[in-house]
This record gives structure tokens, sequence and C-alpha cells, in this order.
């Protein structure tokens, strides 16, 4: 993403319910990381949002060099350098009483650790597409990138923030209707 902006207060957007529509008619459920292929289905079922781009995050290391890795890390002392590729949920979400409840609940997400989850936007998705939101697993000092080169240990850290992450989602996609 590399974009990453602080949050933007919604705009009318006349074009939502067509953006909708185009949205999932496109979808590939098959470009998207297995582990949060349920979490994207289930924001697809909610009508006062569309789902824009998703990671489920990456650690590159030693011989792990596959860009779609999903094996988790070990604990390991050996302090190798881990790539990190951000894992993120990019969402558009409709200007509406719904829209701004799921909006506040996305917010709350961050609570699981702050200096490490943001809620912001991303210019690029809001060029495209206005009342773009963006929750992303990155140190903060990091926000604005989207591949990092970091110690093992704060991979490991990373990664159980990114665990959290994901897994509050999908509660809070259990607690909102659409």
């Amino acid at each position: 993403m590399e974009t990453y902006t602080e949050l933007k207060s919604f705009r009318c957007n006349p074009q939502y319910k067509t953006k909708r529509q185009d949205s999932l008619r496109t979808l590939d459920i098959t470009s998207i990381d297995t582990p949060i292929v349920d979490l994207v289905k289930g924001f697809s079922k909610l009508s006062f949002c569309f789902t824009l781009q998703s990671c489920f995050g990456h650690f590159l290391h030693g011989e792990q060099k596959d860009p779609r890795n999903i094996e988790r890390l070990v604990d390991s002392t050996n302090g190798e350098p881990v790539e990190y590729r951000i894992a993120y949920l990019a969402l558009c979400i409709e200007d509406s009483d719904a829209g701004k409840v799921l909006f506040e609940k996305l917010g709350r997400v961050t609570e699981i650790d702050p200096s490490y989850i943001q809620f912001g936007c991303a210019e690029w998705f809001w060029e495209r597409q206005n009342n773009s939101y963006v929750l992303q697993v990155e140190p903060k000092r990091h926000r604005d990138k989207d591949s990092i080169t970091i110690g093992y240990g704060e991979a490991l850290r990373i990664q159980d923030t990114r665990d959290r992450f994901f897994l509050r989602l999908q509660e809070l996609l259990g607690s909102v209707r659409g």
C-alpha cells in the first residue's frame, strides 16, 4: 500500500451500489489467502460494505521465500531477519447507519494492540473509491509500508497480533447484520 493516511470522514458516494455489485461480480475467491477466505466471504454478504483487497500477512525468512507462505513461525533464537508482508483488510463502507456501526466496530479492533494495529485510509484506495478504509497489522513506526524487514522476536509478536486481529474480525462479523 505505502499510502496509509489517517482516517477520513464519510463522503456522499452515489456510486456505492454499482461499485459494490462490480466488486462482488469480479471477486476471485481463489486469489484470497486461504486462512481468510471465510472472512472475506462473510463481509461480501453485508450490504453496507465490500472488500477491496486483503492479505493474511506473510513471513519470509531463511529458506522460506514463498511470497504466499502461510506457515506459522516457530520459536527460534537464531535471530535471523524476517521479511514481513503486511496483513490487512481494505473495505469500502456505505455511508449509512449500518455502515457507521461497522466503522465504529472496526475502529475498536485496534485495541488488541495499538502499537501494531492501525485503522485508517490508504490514499490509493480512496482515490478509486471514497469511504475506503483499511485495518492493518504493522508496527506503528512502519505503518506506511507494505513490507518490512524485522527481527525474529518482533515477527513472533506480529504473528500473535495478526492471529488475534483476524479472530476479532471474525467475531465482529458475527455481531453485525446486513
